[in-house]
This record gives structure tokens, sequence and C-alpha cells, in this order.
């Protein structure tokens, strides 16, 4: 034999040292794998048992005997612990410090009591059986379908040590003790097989340990590529819009909501068709201006390495027109150095959102419009009382003085500049009322292209401008319900400002009438509901003049707002307009630039034509509705405008009694004044009680009533109910200086004959009062 048993222990003793030294650096590098802890600890048992079995060549004792072979039999178990740590098994620390102490017993017992070697050997023999049957099982439990080589070459590997033990077992069991030269002969290849299958299993247990690294590092892979593609499904699915950038402005991240912004294909990229590098987008201000380069989010991170939250951004991608708003953040994304690896890009579309805020803010704008239209309501309904009155004298005043002057007379051309100021005073009022909306309407069934017509030939008398007239009506326009004397007003009140648009030059003035179906995407949203079933029509009225710019689009609607010079516009125009297409139903809409020209587009809901019999009583829209005739009076349906005829002054046999009531002395005597000229009995007040008493004395001693309307106290109406209620024949007319659709219907109820507009002409105010009063009584 080449080597003796001292120098084969101690050769054992060094390979056990290097590999129990490879085992703890193993545990301490990869502490989160189970087995080189106790494979360790298995090593150094090993170690010391080895060293004890040394010592027995020198010296036989209870240290080098029982106690080396319980080491050697520990070594084993921690082996087979490490195993099913590895494993992943339950292990028992508490069973496995029992069986060590049963076999320290067993191998003291063999050695004091019965001094055998055999059976020391037998033990050890034993034990070792049992390790490596529990090792089989463990591994035919884990690797049932033997898909693991490792474990496959360790089952091999504990067979072999299962038949060594085995034919050590038998060996010892047959070897008598009175033979130690033949069992001293077979120790040294005993030992050196054990030195080799130490190594063996040393590089099995490394094996096993690089192969769960591997596999936690495989699960460890498989996890971030999950997490990765979990993260990519988040991010691509998100409703907001995520770009990473390089450094060099090129793209190395797009999600599925950048995409759709971009306009790019939402299913990624297309070998056919390459994606860009870089998104082709135009960055705006809040204001619509484009973004400078040094506001730009990306390069604001670039140049300062810090984020940037909540910036409004506009994008206009591609050659189109339209804007995205979106709400963006950057910021940097950097490498373990500090270094700039991306930039990240995220937004939230916000276009809604900015289209609502630009609707709330239209209506704002309309609302504060309204507002201004309310207050000037207002303003028309408490100062047009006093101020019609005051006209109204004016020009009654006027009349009597130029009927009091020869034909001849100087002071003619006075009173008549006093009177053509006066009306045009009286026109202002008309104006301001109708923008208020405190005119009545006589809306019926009307042919928009009718009035357009009439409208183009009272526009081109007016005009002087050398412009061209252009009419074009669609086929299939149903009417409109309106007043067509104030559509009239509108359509010659646009055609107005067209023409002053045009600067005398010789340009273009085009009406164009058309219908629209009630789901017509150009009908305006707040008109859709009105227009079912009928649809709309569509005026449009249009000039290639100086435009307007957006200052003054703005305040195109205000009242008394105008552009011309001074006296030659008094700003109520466009108001008029509003007020007139308003009360109608309808919508209007102003589309206008500078140099270009201005075209305004009106909508008003369509109607079937009402019958004949229908549209001829003049109450086609509202059966409260009265007919207004051509001097501007509203006359209400009843006995007096049918029964009784006019009768001219030189008729009258008998002075007929008009009791006039009104709260202004200058109308008082001035009535008073025109109506005795021409011959009428006539007794004036100012107080309403007194009118009241007068008429309950005198039941049947008058034939009309004419009463102011707005008065302290009582109104006209509420007299009129006083009066009535004493003599119900007695015909009671009522004054107003605005005229309202409530005030008509109210008077009706009230059984006024007529509401009477008291700014008209002397001769209208007289004609009223004619037809109102009784036939004249016989002498």
């Amino acid at each position: 034999m080449p080597f003796d048993l001292q120098t084969i222990l101690v050769l054992r003793l060094c390979v056990e040292l290097v590999v129990a030294g490879a085992f703890v650096v193993q545990a301490r590098r990869h502490p989160t794998v189970g087995g080189p802890g106790w494979w360790a600890a298995a090593v150094v048992f090993s170690t010391l048992g080895s060293l004890g079995f040394g010592l027995r060549i020198h010296s036989l004792n209870l240290l080098t005997v029982s106690v080396a072979n319980t080491l050697l039999c520990g070594a084993a178990l921690f082996a087979w612990l490490g195993l099913r740590s590895y494993l992943g098994l339950p292990r028992s620390l508490r069973w496995t410090a029992a069986g060590l102490l049963a076999i320290l017993l067993g191998q003291v017992l063999f050695y004091v009591v019965w001094d055998s070697a055999p059976a020391r050997q037998a033990l050890f023999a034993l034990t070792g059986v049992v390790v490596r049957i529990g090792t089989l099982r463990d591994i035919q439990t884990h690797d049932p379908q033997r898909r693991q080589p490792v474990l496959q070459f360790l089952r091999w590997l504990t067979w072999g040590e299962l038949l060594l033990l085995g034919f050590v077992g038998v060996a010892v069991w047959f070897v008598p003790d009175t033979s130690p030269a033949r069992f001293g002969a077979l120790v040294p290849s005993l030992l050196v097989f054990f030195m080799v299958d130490l190594l063996l299993r040393m590089v099995v247990s490394f094996s096993l340990v690089t192969a769960r690294l591997q596999q936690e590092s495989d699960r460890a892979r498989q996890l971030v590529l999950t997490r990765e593609t979990a993260s990519r499904a988040l991010v691509d699915n998100l409703s907001a819009g995520v770009m990473v950038f390089r450094p060099d402005q090129t793209l190395a991240t797009i999600n599925t909501a950048a995409r759709r912004l971009l306009g790019w294909s939402t299913s990624g990229a297309n070998s056919a068709m390459p994606e860009p590098q870089a998104p082709d987008w135009r960055l705006l201000r809040e204001d619509g201006r484009p973004l400078p380069r040094h506001e730009i989010p990306f390069e604001r991170v670039l140049a300062t390495g810090q984020p940037l939250s909540n910036i409004v951004i506009g994008v206009q991608t591609g050659s189109g027109d339209a804007v995205s708003w979106v709400l963006c953040n950057a910021y940097p994304d950097n490498d373990a150095l500090g270094g700039l690896r991306h930039v990240v890009f995220t937004f939230v579309d916000i276009t809604s959102l900015k289209r609502a805020q630009q609707q709330q803010q239209a209506l704002e704008h309309q609302l504060a419009q309204s507002h201004k239209m309310e207050a000037l309501g207002t303003l028309a309904g408490g100062v047009a009382h006093d101020f019609n009155n005051i006209l109204a004298a004016i020009l009654g005043n006027a009349d009597l003085a130029r009927q009091d002057l020869p034909p001849g007379a100087p002071a003619r051309e006075s009173l008549h500049e006093i009177s053509t100021a006066a009306r045009r005073g009286r026109e202002l009022v008309r104006q301001v009322q109708a923008f208020s909306r405190q005119q009545p309407m006589e809306r019926r069934p009307v042919q928009v292209a009718e009035v357009v017509a009439e409208s183009g030939r009272l526009l081109r008398a007016a005009t002087a401008s050398p412009f061209e007239l252009v009419q074009t009506c669609a086929d299939g326009v149903l009417p409109i319900l309106a007043d067509a004397t104030q559509l009239s007003q509108v359509l010659l009140n646009l055609g107005t400002n067209a023409a002053h648009a045009l600067e005398g030059r010789a340009g273009r003035i085009e009406y164009r009438i058309d219908a629209l179906a009630s789901d017509d995407p150009h009908l305006p949203a707040a008109m859709v509901q009105a227009c079912a079933g009928n649809g709309a029509v569509r005026v449009q009225v249009q000039d290639n003049g100086c435009g307007m710019d957006k200052a003054t689009r703005v305040r195109m609607f205000e009242p008394f707002f105008t552009t011309r010079v001074v006296g030659s516009g008094t700003g109520l125009g466009l108001p008029v307009v509003l007020g007139i297409v308003q009360a109608h139903g309808g919508a209007i809409e102003v589309d206008s630039e500078p140099g270009v020209g201005t075209t305004f587009t009106l909508y008003f809901p369509a109607v079937r034509a009402l019958p004949a019999a229908v549209a001829e009583t003049g109450l086609a829209s509202d059966a409260g509705t009265m007919a207004a005739n051509t001097s501007g009076n509203t006359e209400l349906p009843g006995p007096s405008s049918v029964e009784n005829p006019v009768m001219a002054p030189d008729a009258i046999t008998e002075p007929r009694h008009i009791l006039y009531l009104d709260d202004d002395d200058t109308l008082v005597f001035l009535v008073r004044r025109l109506l005795e000229r021409r011959g009428y009995k006539v007794t004036a007040v100012t107080d309403q009680s007194v009118a009241i008493e007068a008429v309950r004395n005198q039941p049947t001693g008058f034939d009309l009533l004419m009463t102011d309307y707005n008065m302290p106290g009582m109104s006209g109406l509420e007299v009129a109910r006083a009066v009535l209620a004493i003599n119900p024949d007695l015909p009671v007319a009522v004054a107003s200086g605005y005229i309202t659709d409530e005030l008509q219907v109210e008077a009706l109820a009230c059984g006024v004959r007529e509401v009477v507009f008291k700014t008209d002409a002397v001769d209208a105010f007289c004609e009223v009062v004619a037809r109102l009063v009784s036939p004249p009584r016989p002498a």
C-alpha cells in the first residue's frame, strides 16, 4: 500500500477542512439557499471524528472510539438535514439531538459495558444506512419524475454509499475479533472511499446550490419580465399619455394614449410603415402662441435636471389646425451615478375640459350680456314712461302750434324741426324697447324669402353705395313664425351694417336662405329641441367689407357700442337685432375677419304653414296676441272696432264726453286742448280716485275713458277694472309708452278695448278716440 493509515488520515483532514471552508463561504454568500450551512456543520463533525479516528491508532479510549464514531454519525445526520433544508422539507433539531444522544449511548455501551468493535461498527453502519434511506426517500418525494440531473446523481451516489455501508456491515459482522489484521487492512480503503465520496458530495452540493441559484435567477428574471409586462400593459392602457425620450430627443417608449394624441397607429410599429423617431408636433401656449424652445418641458428638464408639473400645453400635430390641450408633467430618469438616461413626459388630455372652460367663458359672457340687456330693459321701462310723455307733449303741442299759424308763417319751419327731432327721439325709444323686448310682436307664418326681398329693396333705396346685392334661396324652405316687420328690421339693420363695412367700395352683400334638419351639426345645440320635427331656417348676411377684429366682436352686441364716427350711429343696431332674434326663439352667430368680411348667420325654428283662416285672425302665435296697425297702435278685439264707425267731427250733433286720466299735467293740458279742438267735451284729471268717482256719479255720462297705464298708486288697468265694474258698456282705452305682450293679454282680460302707443302723432291719437267713442246721440 503506497500510503499508510496515518497519511490517509492527514490527507482526509486536509480535504475536510477545505470542503468545510468552501461550504462556510457558500453559506455566507448565499444565505437564502438552504443546505450549505448544514453541510458545513456536517464536514466539521466529520473532521472531528477523523481526528478521533487518527488518535485511535495510538490510544483506544472512550473519546477516540465512542465520541469519534458518534461525531461521524452526526456528520451523516447533518448532511441529511442539509439536503432537507435545500429541498424545503421540515427538519427537527430535537429528533436529531435525540438520535445523536442514542448513538452516543450505544457507542459507550458497546465500549464500556460490552467492548465489541463489530457492534460499534455495526451501529455506525446502521446509522449510515438509515440516513441514506431517508435521503433516497426525500429525493424521490421532491423529484418523482427524475427530471433534475444533479439529484439523480446524488441518488446514485447515495445508493453506492448504501451498498458500501452494507458491505462494511457484513464484513464487520463476519470478521472475528481475533483477526485485527484483516480489519486493519480494510480501514484505509474505506477511508479513501469516503474521502472521495466527500469530494463528490461537495461537487454535488455545489451543483445543487448552483442549480438553485439558477432557478432563483430564472424565477427572478421571469418575475421581472412579468412585472415589466404588467407595468407595460398598465402604462399602455392608461388614459394618460406616457412618452419616454432619450437625451438626443428620440423616443424610447410611447403608450397607446400618446399614440392616439399624435395620430399614430395604436397597434404599434408597422414594419411596412416605420414610425417617426420623434413626434411631429407643434407645442402652443395657453394663449395659442407657439411655445418657445426654452419653455418646452423636455428642454427645461434637460437644462435644469428638475421635474416639472401641471403645465398646460396645446399640441398641434400633422398639417391640421386642430389643437389638443394637455396637462403635462416631466421628470428626469437618472442612473445609479446620476447620469441622465431618459426624460419621462406624461400628460392628460384636457381638450374636453378646455372646451368646457371656453363654453363656460362664452356662457359667462352671454350671462353678462344678458345682465346688460336686463339692466337696459329695466332702464327703458323706467325711463320710457316719462320720456314718452315728454315726447308726446312736444309732438302734440308742435302740431297744435302748427295749426294755429298761418300757412306762410316762418315759425312753421322751426316747428317742423321740433317735430322731426321728437320723432327721432321716439324712434330711439322704440329701438331701446325692441332691444329690451318691450315691444309687442305679431307672429305669423312668414316666408323669409319675401321679407328678404322687401328688405333688399329698402336697403338699395336707402343706400347710395355701389355694391352688388345678391339674394339666394334654396328650395323647400319652410316658413317661420315671426313678426314680419321686426324680421325686416333685423335684415335691414344687418344689410345697413354690411353697406357701411364696404366703406363706399363696390363690394358685395349677399342674403342666403336655406333649410337645416334638426340633426344638422351646424345647428346650434340650444336650438335642437326647438327645431325637432320641422328643422330650422338659416339666413346668412355676408359681405366682403372691412370685417371686425376680436375686440370688436366681443363688444358688438353691447348697447350703445359703435365703431362709427360720432353722430352717425346710435350703437343700438346689433343689440336690437339680437333682442329680436332671441325673442323669436332663434340664435345668431358671427364670423368675421379684418380685411376679409363678415357673415351673420341667423337660425329660426321652421313651422308648417297654418290654415288661412287662422292666419287671417292675427292670432297665429297666441290666442291673446293682438294685431298691430300701421300707426303702431294695438287693437283689442271688441265690439267698438266693428260696430262703431268713425265719425267725422262735423257729423257730431252733440259733443261726445271724453274722460282722460294721466298723472302728467302737461299731457292732461295737451289732450284736453287737442280733443276740444275736434269738438269733444273733455274731462281731464290727474288723480285715479277722481276719475273713478266721476264715473260713479255719472255712469252713462262718458263716451270713452282714456287712461294712462303707468301711474303711481293704481295702474291704468286697475282703474279700468273699477270703472267697468260701474259701467261695463263704457269703452276704455289704455295709453302706454311701452307695450308688452303681457300688457296686451292683461288688458284684454280686463275688458280694455285698445292699447294706444302714447307717442303716436296727433292725428293717429284722435283717430283712435273717434273709433272708440259711441255713435253720436241725437240732439
